[in-house]
């Protein structure tokens, strides 16, 4: 049973160790930006008017 454990316990350790390897790659793409200056958002103004507004009008009566 000795070498069965074994193996179990070689398997976590070989887990643990892909999961500490993917989080630290994670870590390391987060930390690759600038602060958000390097993104192309869509968004280029953030307040104003809207590009065209739209007008309201009463039907007329008839």
């Amino acid at each position: 049973m000795s070498s069965t454990d074994d193996a179990a316990q070689a398997s976590a350790e070989e887990t643990k160790r892909k999961f500490r390897e993917a989080l630290d790659r994670k870590k390391q793409r987060a930390q690759g930006g600038e602060d958000h200056l390097d993104s192309t958002g869509s968004v280029r103004q953030t307040q104003g008017k809207a590009p065209t507004q739209r007008q309201f009008r009463r039907k007329s009566g008839g």
